[in-house]
């Protein structure tokens, strides 16, 4: 057993240092430690990976990504900043605050981090430029705000996660929506310091005031865009529809909304959102596939079974949950989160289980510390899309980007010890 556990996880980093794309890496790692440690065949792989796809709640994973995405090309991402500007435009800082603001908005509607950081960044980061900001700043922030995709519902992660922990997506999709506001506010704290300390954001920040006309007046303009997370999570939660069935609702209203009222999807922004969708998608589950097949393998090796009765040996639960959340931040640095839940879950479920942590808790701890992921380098996605919108090198961003992730450190560790904060809606 010992001998697998080495040979699979060096064959993995092996392949990654090599370049391999991560399914692949996932595949070929898993496919030689099969043949040269037992006498099974490749198609106990094979079939893994394909019972593994053959799952309802995964389907809302593709529904969701094509949902962002229209949502992206129909122009929602413009009526939500407008709302967002409304609602905290006046505060030091507005532009910043913005931000935050838009993203975890777009974040109840896409469930995708990247996709945030695409639609709302694109648009923020030159006009926070405009108004004084450093650039590196202003990409950092949006960044840093993007990792709230994932956590507020409705949550790719969170599907994936039910489906491997046997857990209700809807009990997920509850508890993810106080620590997605938690990030948001710790955020914007973040950036009322950064701005009251280096002057960021002061040009127009005279004229502007917080005016309830003003506010209503764009809540009329853009209530449409802002009904798709009510339609989509109080349908889950009224029990009319599942989540699966939540994502291809909000498909329709937002074809109905972009295509009719707001008239920015036209057969050609349908056709790139389509073309984008298929791409990640593809991406998508060809990785969780290769993940499905590898988590088999460790399962029949009594890998997880053995890290989880050496981890159980330790009498202190404090030191258990810091080891394990310092573990998932390593570990997001290097592998996406997909592929981590997939491979990660069954082995540290069970542990935290017998420590007294929900299963609903640890999908929150776990999603939020490979969230941080997003903003960490070498994998670090947000930074890499953000890098590609504002022009500004990954390293100039990851400095700036410092006290953020230390503030969501602290919400990550308020997760972790506090309960509540994650089931107190279940």
């Amino acid at each position: 057993m010992i001998l697998k556990a080495i040979l699979i996880f060096a064959l993995l980093f092996l392949f990654m240092m090599m370049g391999a794309p991560m399914a692949i890496a996932l595949g070929a790692s898993t496919v030689i430690t099969l043949v040269c440690t037992t006498s099974l065949g490749i198609t106990t792989i094979a079939t893994a990976c394909f019972s593994g796809l053959d799952s309802f709640p995964l389907l809302a994973v593709p529904f969701f990504i094509l949902a962002g995405n229209l949502m992206k090309f129909g122009g929602l991402s413009n009526k939500i900043l407008e709302f967002a500007d409304a609602l905290v435009g006046h505060i030091k800082g507005s532009l910043g605050m913005v931000a935050v603001v838009a993203s975890m908005f777009f974040a109840a509607l896409s469930g995708s981090s990247p996709a945030t950081v695409s639609a709302i960044g694109s648009l923020t980061i030159p006009k926070m430029e405009e108004e004084g900001y450093d650039r590196a700043y202003a990409t950092a922030l949006n960044a840093a705000a993007g990792t709230i995709g994932v956590i507020i519902p409705p949550s790719i992660p969170f599907v994936i996660y039910g489906v491997v922990a046997n857990c209700s997506i809807a009990d997920m999709f509850k508890a993810g929506i106080l620590p997605g506001i938690l990030i948001g506010v710790v955020l914007m704290i973040v950036n009322y310091v950064a701005v009251t300390k280096n002057g960021y954001g002061m040009k127009n920040q005279a004229n502007k005031h917080f005016s309830f006309r003003k506010l209503g007046k764009t809540l009329k303009e853009t209530w449409l865009a802002l009904m798709v997370p009510v339609i989509i999570l109080g349908g889950i939660y009224a029990g009319i529809f599942t989540p699966t069935e939540s994502a291809v609702v909000g498909i329709v209203y937002t074809l109905i909304v972009g295509v009719f009222v707001y008239k920015e999807l036209t057969p050609a922004t349908i056709y790139d959102a389509l073309r984008e969708s298929v791409l990640v998608n593809g991406q998508t589950m060809f990785l969780v596939g290769f993940s499905m097949g590898f988590a088999r393998f460790l399962t029949m090796s009594q890998i997880p079974a053995s890290i989880a009765a050496k981890i159980g040996a330790i009498d202190s639960k404090v030191v258990v949950f810091l080891m394990i959340n310092l573990f998932l931040l390593i570990v997001g640095c290097f592998i996406d989160n997909i592929s981590s839940m997939l491979i990660l879950t069954p082995i540290f479920l069970p542990i935290v289980q017998s420590y007294g942590m929900t299963p609903v808790q640890f999908g929150i701890v776990m999603t939020v510390n490979l969230c941080i992921g997003f903003i960490t380098p070498p994998y670090g996605a947000n930074l890499f899309i953000a890098s590609a919108i504002s022009d500004v090198p990954i390293m100039n961003i990851a400095k700036k980007i410092m006290p953020m992730i230390g503030a969501m450190l602290i919400v990550l560790m308020m997760l972790t010890f506090i309960p509540t904060l994650s089931t107190f809606a279940l």
